[in-house]
């Protein structure tokens, strides 16, 4: 008993360091990296690798702190304080995205070189997976890896990579034979510094603008084989996984921003005026308000069950992907609500919400568009079509 309250002291101690880092290395900063299109990945890394916050579920052997991922929920929502959405995601991709794979499936070498500098801050990562014709549809990706000797020849490009600009080693999901599409791909640790790896250019987005995404095309780019993560052949399997916590992860990362944002909102319609009394008292305003608040407080909860039955080892694909669902229509549904009580200040970049109205709208296409997650669910009921 006594060593379970030391725990959670330390533990508390640890979510109050993640609030000392966002207030004085990340949010001061906010506004001067949206303005410039990115931020400084390698120094922020850094700092965070440093206080153990980029590989909390991830073995202590490689530097992580081998907690189970509900902590790593935990993190998320805490990382929603940060004033945009991009400082965050590129930290979510860092640690929850672009490495459960390596972490559970590669080699010990292969966790030297990539995992332990990625969960130190000593490298930056970015997950290779979307195209130009596929996205959502991983199974229709076009790059090539094709063994020669002890090496893959890759050749190819990928699309809408976060952190590519700045990262150091890549994930990447690649084409390893001509078989069946879900059994042909394998999952690639790809050092961005090879002679062929080109940064076609930073994409110019409607939101996130702090992060920055870029293009990516491989041209004869020479792997070692040893750098495939795990089976060759698996790494559709493999990256089906990794997507659960990733959408895991990118809905406990929003609950923490809708909160402020509609605790922002209350507090500025209670001092607007219009007609002579604060927005706020106008009935269908703070009746609106209290339903998007509710709908808040059930999204947490279907992620605390979903999570909660994956630490347990179950399959929670159907779950994962109703809150994925939920949350980037909800996002979309609290952003436009807000943003309307704030009037003409709203449409202004001058405050948060006219921000988060336009980061918060990629969580309902990007790790999967709201249509295929309602594919996936409706797979799990037996409900679609039968071929």
């Amino acid at each position: 008993y006594s060593t379970t309250i030391q725990f959670y002291q330390h533990f508390h101690f640890f979510f109050f360091l993640l609030c000392f880092i966002i207030d004085q290395e990340i949010n001061p900063h906010v506004d001067q990296w949206e303005a410039e299109g990115k931020f400084p990945a390698h120094k922020i890394f850094k700092i965070l690798g440093n206080a153990g916050f980029l590989g909390v579920n991830k073995p202590v052997k490689y530097g992580g702190l081998g907690l189970d991922f509900s902590y790593s929920v935990a993190v998320a929502e805490e990382l929603g304080n940060i004033r945009c959405g991009g400082v965050p995601m590129a930290i979510g991709v860092q640690s929850d995205m672009a490495t459960p794979a390596l972490a559970r499936f590669g080699s010990d070498e292969l966790k030297e070189e990539f995992l332990l500098p990625s969960i130190m801050g000593d490298k930056v990562a970015c997950l290779g997976v979307s195209e130009v014709g596929a996205g959502s549809d991983v199974s229709s990706i076009r790059t090539k890896a094709v063994r020669k000797g002890d090496e893959y020849v890759i050749n190819g490009g990928k699309m809408w990579t976060t952190n590519g600009t700045q990262a150091d080693w890549m994930c990447l999901l690649a084409n390893t034979s001509d078989g069946p599409p879900h059994r042909n791909k394998s999952l690639i640790c790809l050092p961005m510094n090879l002679p062929g790896v080109q940064i076609a250019r930073k994409i110019d987005k409607l939101g996130m603008w702090s992060s920055d995404t870029a293009e990516v095309f491989f041209d004869d780019v020479r792997v070692p084989c040893k750098n495939v993560i795990g089976q060759e052949g698996m790494g559709f399997t493999y990256q089906m996984l990794q997507f659960q916590e990733e959408r895991l992860w990118g809905v406990a990362n929003i609950l923490t921003a809708m909160d402020n944002i509609i605790q922002e909102t209350i507090q500025y319609t209670g001092q607007r005026k219009v007609f002579r009394q604060p927005v706020l008292y106008h009935q269908s305003v703070h009746f609106r308000l209290a339903e998007l608040q509710t709908e808040v407080e059930l999204l947490r909860s279907l992620l605390y069950r979903a999570t909660a039955l994956y630490i347990k080892g179950n399959d929670v694909t159907k779950l994962a992907s109703m809150a994925k669902l939920k949350g980037g229509r909800l996002t979309r549904e609290v952003a436009d609500s807000c943003l309307q009580y704030w009037g003409g200040m709203g449409f202004t970049s001058d405050v948060m919400v006219s921000r988060f109205y336009r980061d918060s709208r990629l969580l309902s296409i990007g790790g999967g568009a709201d249509e295929v997650m309602l594919g996936i669910i409706c797979k799990y009921m037996d409900t679609l079509p039968k071929k």
